[in-house]
């Protein structure tokens, strides 16, 4: 069972390294130079993305420990659902929820992984490569470091 749990954590900090690679091919000149990247060209979507995985495959982990596994159709909305009983019966912090939802929320708008309400998609819908969604990537990749990091010492790997 703990390998499986393993297996998890490890894609979960595997999807951080690839959000953050991603960061760099978007803003960083000289990777671009070198990757032979337009200038004008950015990967804040796929950062968002990855990061939204990290988060999935980290809660993932937490549900195979305690005996849950989740699988399709609606996987993704399975896993959210049985993690929100967690937080919802106070075993688990709320912040881990908000943080959970925050990236889903943002996935979702990316990658029409959720049908969330058409409030919180706005604001990522129409500006996907611009300039305005780097706050949004750098705050994932916070929130997906973070997330894996409590998870992590909450399973004790």
């Amino acid at each position: 069972m703990v390998s499986e749990v393993n297996l998890y954590l490890d894609r979960a900090e595997d999807e951080i390294l690839l959000s953050q690679k991603d960061l760099d091919c978007s803003i960083n000149k000289e990777t671009k130079d070198i990757l032979g990247i337009p200038s004008e060209k950015t990967f804040y979507f796929s950062v968002i993305s990855h990061a939204y995985y990290s988060i999935f495959y980290a809660a993932k982990a937490y549900l195979f420990l305690k005996g849950m596994k989740t699988e399709a159709p609606d996987e993704h909305q399975k896993t959210y659902e049985k993690f929100k009983t967690f937080v919802e019966r106070g075993i688990l912090d709320n912040e881990l929820l908000k943080i959970y939802e925050n990236e889903i929320s943002k996935a979702e708008s990316l990658l029409n992984i959720f049908f969330l309400e058409k409030g919180k998609r706005g604001r990522f819908t129409y500006n996907i490569k611009s300039e305005a969604n780097l706050p949004y990537a750098n705050e994932s990749i916070e929130n997906a470091k973070r997330f894996v990091s409590v998870i992590k010492a909450i399973l004790e790997i």
